[in-house]
Formats: structure tokens, sequence, C-alpha cells
């Protein structure tokens, strides 16, 4: 009978340290997840703090994008009325010449418009 008690003191003993080494690894994987749980919060708090700066970005870009819009757009109405004023002017320098001219051709030889007064007032 010694010995079966013996026998079962050593499975006794053996079935302890087996329950103490899984509960020792139970121990370590519960740090493990622990740590893990920690990390993850964490990027978890990054992927939030990257989202809304991402988002203000964005907004900022809109707007940015949208004033350049409105520059395109003040530029190039600009440009064609500022061509348009050329034209004008260039229809209107001629028009002077031409009139300038019929008044010269009009005028009777000594009168007061002289053909160099025409001449100079012509750009």
């Amino acid at each position: 009978m010694s010995h079966q008690g013996a026998a079962l003191q050593g499975y006794n003993n053996e079935l302890v340290k087996c329950i103490e080494d899984l509960c020792t690894k139970r121990d370590d994987l519960q740090k493990q997840i622990h740590e893990e749980e920690e990390e993850k919060r964490k990027v978890q708090n990054d992927i939030r703090i990257l989202t809304e700066r991402l988002a203000k970005i964005n907004e900022s870009l809109s707007k940015k994008m949208a004033t350049r819009q409105e520059f395109d757009k003040t530029i190039a109405e600009t440009e064609s009325a500022y061509m348009k004023i050329l034209e004008s002017s260039q229809t209107l320098l001629n028009v002077l010449k031409r009139e300038s001219q019929n008044i010269s051709n009009k005028a009777p030889a000594g009168s007061i418009i002289s053909q160099s007064r025409i001449n100079t007032a012509a750009p």
C-alpha cells in the first residue's frame, strides 16, 4: 500500500507542477495580451489624431483650391478685359489717324491746322 501511496503522491506532485506550469503560461499570456491591448489603444489613438489631422488638411486644401480657382477666374477675366481695352485703343488710334488725315486733306493751305501739328499729334 505504501507503494501505491508513493505513486499517488508522485502523480499528485506532477499534477500540481503541471497546473502551476499552466498557470505560469496563462499569466505570461495574460501579460502579453495586456501589452498588446495597450499598444492597440495607443495605435487607435494615433489613428484618431491622424484622421483628425487629415480632415483638417483636406479642408484647408479644399479652401485653398477654391480660392485659387477664384484667382484663376479673376485673372482670366482681367486679361480678357485688358485685351479688349488694347483692341479698343488700337481702333481708336486708327480712327483718330484717319480722321486727322481727312481733316488735313480738307484744310486749305496756310490754315491754322498745319501738317506738322497733325503729325505730332499722332503717336
